[in-house]
């Protein structure tokens, strides 16, 4: 099951690589992407990459089987959101590939000393090795840029191996855990303003962060550091309630940031316009 997994992640990082070189080059719409995304994520799936179950945070017992339709449709959206995550993510020199490493080394740790897997780590282990590598190239001020081949591929990577081990999903979840919310919160603020929910804009929180004056080096340097503090979080326990509590110390600290910075964006903008030269005829 573990080589039929590999192929199934070989093939379709491999094919989101080469849609990620033409996106590049004549730079597709939100359609094709999605399109691709889907595609990647049904090989995923043909080659048995499922979530078929989870633990119960309270109780430490997994939960029932559950249709097949169900798990099918989890995986397709988680690697999706994975995938789409990353992508959002590439906004800053080094942010992306930094926050990658990052997680690639925690889901190394963790199934190398916490599962014993010594064979599942050496995928994370490689991908590691892949960001290290590329890193200094990318870091600010850049030489290399990533693009959406890069992008996609690391955000399907990090997803399949998210599945593909126990209990790794939840390490994802708290490592990822503000780039994930910055999507969630994007779409949501789109949404509500009536705007293309899936059109880029300067509304994530790194921009904004950049917006009040950050560097780009203390913007992704704070990433990395806050994506490894929750992530070493679920090193440091056994316990799913812990990692329960800290996704939700998590998300509430990330929520209330992304309230202030809103609100500081707003009163930014507003005193731009109101210290605009007005033109006298």
């Amino acid at each position: 099951k573990e080589v039929i997994r590999l192929i199934g992640l070989i093939l379709g990082g491999t094919f989101l690589f080469l849609f990620g070189i033409l996106d590049d080059k004549r730079e597709f719409g939100a359609l094709p992407q999605y399109i691709a995304q889907l595609v990647a994520a049904g090989i995923a799936v043909l080659f048995l990459i499922i979530i078929e179950q989870f633990n119960n945070p309270l109780t430490g017992q997994p939960t029932p089987e559950w249709p097949y339709v169900i798990t099918v449709t989890l995986t397709l959206l988680w690697l999706g959101f994975m995938m789409n995550t990353v992508n959002w993510l590439d906004g800053l020199d080094g942010l992306a590939t930094g926050v990658c490493a990052v997680a690639a080394l925690m889901i190394f740790i963790h199934s190398a000393f916490r599962l014993d897997q010594v064979s599942v780590s050496l995928l994370p282990l490689a991908l590691l090795g892949a960001t290290l590598g590329f890193l200094p190239y990318n870091f600010h001020p850049a030489r290399i840029f990533m693009g959406s081949n890069g992008s996609l591929f690391l955000g399907y990577t990090i997803g399949v191996l998210g599945i593909i081990g126990g209990a790794k999903v939840a390490t994802v979840l708290l490592v990822m855990g503000l780039p994930l919310l910055d999507v969630v919160w994007q779409i949501v603020r789109r949404l509500k303003e009536g705007e293309n929910p899936v059109k880029g804009d300067r509304g994530h929180v790194h921009y904004r962060l950049l917006d009040l004056g950050l560097s780009q080096r203390q913007i992704v340097l704070g990433y990395y550091f806050f994506c490894a503090f929750f992530g070493a979080l679920a090193l440091v326990t056994a316990s799913r309630l812990f990692k329960l509590i800290a996704l939700l110390v998590m998300v509430t600290v990330v929520g209330v940031g992304f309230i202030v910075l809103s609100r500081r964006n707003r009163r930014r903008h507003q005193v731009l316009e109101n210290h605009e030269p007005t033109m006298t005829p």
